[in-house]
């Protein structure tokens, strides 16, 4: 018998584990290992600050969301042991597996900033990167009256890299309708030197935020916090006063990836640009946030990778090469705030670009420009997300980019 083991039923984990149980061979079991009882939709967690989600709707039984066949091992994992090929779980047992599937994800550690997660954490310090900080961000901005509210991203990577400027299109248009914009600031402090990794679009999407009378406050990479002083300071003695820090701290990898010897400096896996594979390991696959790829964190990237990843599992479990099939692509919804949302879609080599999308003519999605038919795409991902996505139906989108319905003409002149 041969024996799959994914570590992490996530979007990557459980996306992974529903599609093999409908194609791998007879007495093959398949093995999910996470500790969680549910699975969190975090694409909503943009919207719980604002009053736009219910934070219990995020949220199914982990039960519900593995289809029959898939054994779901509720444990958290200690380390790995790729010589012996075991996983040794914390509640004393391991699993011996022919391929290793790992997609455990990335974590926020705001105790890696100083002063950060101190006595004034959820008081006047939030973040919304868990569904703990999203609730307790939207009482503080419902009682926010006024003065400075200041967005940090405290270094990168990061899961969906898009949801920082979601962020502050999304207050902008919440603060406009309480009719107390006026009386609020707000700043985006980012390591990065402008609004986004990739110059097109970063140059749309902060010529949105300086028509919102958004603050950019560029290559500011967060040394520490002064809660009692409301002070939030960088290595290079920039120091940015605030009334609310909203911050998305640090990502790491889970630990026992560095645990393991299989992780970076910040515990993420380094892998194959294309096959997916663990660098070093013939049996070791990653998929999803784990990955230390230069793309985004993000669902679609997982949903992307899942695709190739369960095509070299069936591969490897033949004994076939592994097809180099995943090329970056990313696409993300991006709310921009009274009803209307962009959206981008890119890979390693092409950034965003203007057009349509999936369609060429026909869309029905506009690309780095606003429209309400964007923002009705974004809230209906979440029924094509726990219906189709997680349960390993084909979704009708390609896992490899195309150019096809892309105003490619700018990167021409971008490059000249």
């Amino acid at each position: 018998m041969q024996r799959i083991v994914i570590l992490g039923a996530g979007t990557a984990g459980t996306t992974v584990a529903n599609h093999l149980s409908k194609r791998v061979e007879p007495g093959t079991s398949i093995t999910v290992v996470d500790p969680e009882t549910e699975h969190l939709f975090q694409p909503d967690l943009i919207f719980v600050p604002f009053g736009m989600q219910r934070p219990e709707n995020t949220l199914r039984p982990r039960g519900g969301t593995l289809k029959p066949g898939v054994e779901w091992v509720q444990d958290r994992v200690e380390r790995v042991d790729p010589d012996s090929k075991r996983v040794i779980l914390a509640g004393g047992d391991d699993l011996s597996y022919d391929l290793l599937v790992i997609a455990s994800g990335s974590h926020i550690h705001p105790e890696e900033t100083e002063g950060l997660q101190e006595e004034h954490w959820q008081r006047s310090i939030f973040d919304y990167y868990t569904l703990e900080g999203a609730a307790a961000l939207s009482d503080a901005l419902a009682n926010f009256e006024g003065g400075r509210l200041v967005l940090n991203v405290v270094e990168n990577p990061i899961k969906c890299p898009v949801a920082p400027l979601e962020f502050l299109f999304l207050a902008d248009a919440y603060f406009t309708k309480l009719g107390r914009r006026d009386e609020v600031e707000l700043t985006y402090a980012t390591p990065l030197d402008g609004a986004f990794t990739k110059p097109i679009a970063s140059r749309e999407l902060g010529n949105m935020l300086g028509a919102r009378n958004i603050h950019v406050e560029a290559e500011f990479n967060a040394a520490s916090v002064d809660g009692e002083r409301g002070v939030l300071r960088s290595w290079d003695d920039r120091a940015i006063d605030y009334d609310l820090l909203v911050s998305i701290p640090t990502h790491m990898g889970a630990d026992f990836v560095s645990t393991s010897g299989l992780g970076d400096e910040l515990g993420f896996v380094p892998t194959h640009n294309h096959s997916l594979l663990a660098d070093g390991h013939d049996d070791i696959f990653v998929v999803g946030d784990a990955t230390n790829l230069a793309t985004s964190k993000a669902g679609s990237v997982a949903h992307f990778e899942a695709e190739v990843v369960v095509e070299n599992v069936l591969r490897a479990l033949e004994g076939r090469s592994l097809h180099e099939g995943f090329d970056g692509h990313a696409n993300c919804f991006v709310e921009t705030g009274s009803g209307k949302a962009m959206l981008i879609d890119f890979n390693y080599d092409v950034e965003p670009l203007p057009g349509t999308y999936p369609l060429p003519l026909a869309g029905p999605f506009t690309l780095l420009s606003e429209s309400r038919r964007n923002h009705w795409g974004k809230l209906a991902f979440r029924w094509v997300y726990w219906n189709m996505l997680l349960p390993g139906r084909n979704i009708p989108v390609p896992n490899r980019m195309s150019l096809s319905g892309k105003r490619t003409s700018l990167l021409e002149r971008a490059a000249a």
